[in-house]
């Protein structure tokens, strides 16, 4: 039973460290060209919060700089990772509450990453933190088009080198949300904390190795047992990530990994028609489709328990449930260790299994009247201690609605971290339909399906992408 009562608890230094970041976020809404005495001021608290850290001289003197109004990349990149710092701190906090909360063990750092080749171009990397010192300058405020199209040409040029793909797409998809809000004087509401985010993480990964964060540290033989799939969908893009785990071949401890794959999308394919999009990229989905394991051989992993997939490593298993899974092997698989850059409290994601609890409804404000009411969301009470459920994470590309979490007795979920309280997003749960225990998997539909729903919006994506298609092939024909 998952202790969900040390969830609830406070952790020491946790909101002095926030409140830091959020200084410093404050500090890059107003831009640096020409700081005030409130940025001053909050330049110096990221600094100061910093200090017992071998960053401090470093962080000291980019604030100092900074608040002169003379900072130079090198001063941005050292209050990046001042930032990031900060927020890895309150991950790895967060991260040793959970571990309590759950009692499963944690994976030992690896060696390192292996790297199969040269450094990225520096100079690519120098053009983009460049771009990224002129968006610090400006601030939220101060953007145009002018200013967010300087990082087109770098873009362009970073896309063709795997090496930098990840940093490429990380710039281009920044750029496109700093230039749908542009001009910045305009903006009713700022993003700070995500643009912050995304500007920090950025700026590191420009620094040598941190575009190759990704590269493989080894690799994993042995079968592997899935758990749950977190599909994750933006205007152009989709993403699935399978959560399971990992039994070596060789005996040694098992424990938790993660598997994604990404497709670029139109926005006329939404919901079940997803899952065509991703299903001819990764066999697994198909394998967590049907309920079944994989067995691995050789198939590159990073040090952070991400498998870097390819079907050529891996072939169909016998069948695996995944909450007998969940319930015999998750409580001894050990938690991955994150990799540096992902020391972010909104990367927190783990895998954990409830059941024995009782559902209730969270009560809302009212809007008018700030008068309690009913009609909030969904909670678990574990243990004795409400837990939130995010009901809004819930994919509709599969059968995995709100009502059937509201009626489940068992769930597969990932615990995540937000605005200062722990929530569980459901993957899968257990309910009772006619006496009998059924179970409903947010992936239920990602290697095919049967059911009425998902096959009309199946047939519906699929006519959708047969129209792009033909449409593409003219134009390339002209």
């Amino acid at each position: 039973m998952m202790r969900a009562d040390l969830l609830a608890g406070t952790v020491d230094g946790l909101d002095e460290a926030l409140a830091a970041v959020d200084a410093f976020d404050e500090v890059l809404v107003g831009g640096l060209l020409r700081p005030q005495p409130a940025q001053a001021a909050g330049l110096a608290g990221l600094a100061d919060a910093v200090a017992g850290t071998p960053l401090a001289a470093r962080a000291a003197e980019a604030a100092a700089k900074a608040a002169a109004g003379a900072a130079g990349e090198d001063h941005f990149t050292a209050l990046a990772a001042a930032r990031a710092a900060l927020l890895g701190s309150v991950h790895d906090a967060l991260m040793a509450r959970v571990g309590e909360a759950t009692g499963r063990p944690r994976g030992e750092a690896g060696s390192g990453p292996v790297t199969s080749g040269g450094e990225p171009s520096a100079n690519l990397l120098t053009a983009a933190r460049s771009w990224l010192s002129d968006l610090a300058r400006c601030g939220w405020r101060g953007i145009d088009h002018e200013v967010v199209a300087g990082s087109a040409q770098v873009v362009s040029a970073m896309l063709p080198d795997p090496a930098l793909r990840r940093l490429a797409t990380l710039l281009d998809g920044f750029a496109a949300e700093l230039a749908a809000c542009c001009p910045g004087a305009a903006l009713e509401r700022v993003p700070v904390r995500r643009w912050a985010d995304l500007w920090s993480r950025a700026m590191l990964l420009t620094l040598p190795g941190g575009a190759a964060g990704g590269a493989p540290a080894g690799t994993a033989t042995g079968r592997l047992l899935p758990l749950g799939v977190d599909l994750q969908e933006h205007a152009t893009a989709v993403q699935a990530q399978v959560h399971a785990v990992f039994e070596p071949a060789d005996g040694s401890a098992s424990r938790l990994v993660r598997a994604a794959v990404s497709a670029p999308k139109p926005d006329t394919v939404v919901g079940a028609g997803l899952w065509q999009l991703l299903r001819p990229r990764m066999a697994l989905l198909a394998a967590v489709g049907e309920g079944r394991s994989m067995e691995l051989t050789g198939m590159p992993v990073t040090a952070g328990g991400d498998l870097l997939w390819s079907d050529e490593h891996a072939r169909a298993g016998e069948p695996a449930d995944a909450f007998a899974t969940a319930r015999v092997a998750l409580p001894a698989a050990a938690d991955p260790v994150t990799a540096p850059l992902d020391r972010h409290p909104a990367c927190i994601a783990v895998p954990v299994f409830l059941e024995g609890y009782a559902v209730g409804q969270e009560e809302k404000v009212g809007e008018t009247q700030g008068e309690s009411e009913s009609g909030g969301g969904v909670t678990f009470t574990v243990a004795g201690q409400p837990l939130s459920v995010d009901t809004d994470r819930i994919p509709v590309a599969g059968p995995l609605t709100p009502e059937a979490v509201a009626a489940s007795a068992a769930c597969i979920g990932l615990l995540r971290w937000d605005d200062g309280v722990f929530s569980v997003q459901p993957l899968a749960v257990e309910r009772s339909v006619r006496k009998r225990t059924v179970a409903v998997h947010a992936g239920a539909w990602a290697g095919g399906t049967a059911d009425k729903a998902g096959a009309k919006a199946e047939k519906a994506a699929a006519a959708a992408v047969a129209v792009l298609r033909e449409r593409a092939g003219r134009l390339l024909r002209k």
